[in-house]
C-alpha cells in the first residue's frame, strides 16, 4: 500500500510539474537583421511550430537593419507566412530608425507590421520584461 502511495504521490507531482511547465507564459523576442531569403524561411518555420506548441506564446520578432527586406510588400518571399503568424498572436516589429536609414516608407512594408523607434531598444525593453531572445539567421 505504501509503495502505490508513494508511486502515485511521484506520479502526481511529475504531472504536476510538466502542467506548470507548459501552462506558464513564455515570452520570447526574436531579433531579425539578416537579408538571407533562406533565414526568413527558417524563422517563419520556427515560428509556426512555437506557436503551435505554446499556442498562448507572446512572440515578437523585431526586424531592423537588413532584415528589412522580409517585411517590405514587393520583396518578401514569407508575406502569407507573416499574415498566418500574425494571425497567430505573433508581432512583426519594424525598426523606423532603419527604415528611415534605408530610405524605405511604411507603405512599403506589410500591413501586419507594427513599428517601433529603434530595434535595438524593443530588444532590450523586451529582455528587461523577461522575455528570451533569440537572434535568427544561420
Amino acid at each position: 500500500m505504501r509503495i502505490f502511495l508513494l508511486t502515485s504521490l511521484l506520479s502526481l507531482m511529475a504531472l504536476s510539474g510538466w502542467t506548470q511547465e507548459n501552462s506558464r507564459p513564455h515570452k520570447v523576442v526574436v531579433q531579425l537583421t539578416t537579408s538571407d531569403t533562406l533565414a526568413y524561411r527558417a524563422l517563419t518555420k520556427q515560428l509556426a511550430n512555437m506557436m503551435k506548441m505554446w499556442p498562448e506564446a507572446e512572440v515578437e520578432v523585431v526586424i531592423h537593419n537588413k532584415g528589412l527586406a522580409m517585411m517590405k510588400s514587393k520583396t518578401s518571399n514569407v508575406a502569407p507566412q507573416v499574415k498566418t503568424l500574425t494571425e497567430k498572436g505573433v508581432r512583426f516589429v519594424v525598426c523606423e530608425f532603419s527604415l528611415q536609414q534605408q530610405k524605405i516608407s511604411k507603405d512599403e512594408i506589410l500591413s501586419d507590421a507594427k513599428y517601433t523607434p529603434y530595434g535595438l531598444i524593443e530588444i532590450v525593453s523586451k529582455q528587461e520584461e523577461g522575455y528570451a531572445y533569440l537572434k535568427a539567421g544561420f
